[in-house]
């Protein structure tokens, strides 16, 4: 059994700052890639921003330079330090985590968060 537990969302003005984080427990054995997905209400649910185990990192065009994602081996937790927010990033932010559990090595399962309300308006 694994969770992905997210907390750092809520209501900012545009150009203001969040930081998400997404810490996972359960029976881990490891942790491939890690990211965050976001969706805006009508719209279909996109990729942020995604990082590998050994740190190399991918953003969607709308978000680079505002944007960061990073995460911590040893806490099983990834971040998005969100910048310079604009209305249009209002979405539910969801995490995602490419993992192996100890009890079935072989396969590497997708697991999400539930996920979290960020809303930058005035």
């Amino acid at each position: 059994q694994v969770q992905l537990v997210e907390s750092g969302g809520g209501l900012v003005q545009p150009g203001g700052s969040l930081r998400l984080s997404c810490a996972a427990s359960g029976n881990i054995l490891s942790i491939n890639n890690m990211g965050w997905y976001r969706q805006a209400p009508g719209k279909q649910r996109e990729l942020v921003a995604a990082i590998t185990e050994g740190g190399d990192t991918t953003y969607t065009d709308s978000v680079k330079g505002r944007f960061t994602i990073s995460r911590d081996n040893a806490k099983k937790t990834v971040y998005l330090q969100m910048n310079s927010l604009k209305p249009e990033d209002t979405a539910v932010y969801y995490c995602n985590a490419d993992i192996r559990l100890r009890d079935s090595p072989w396969i590497r399962r997708e697991y999400w968060g539930q996920g979290t309300q960020v809303t930058a308006s005035s």
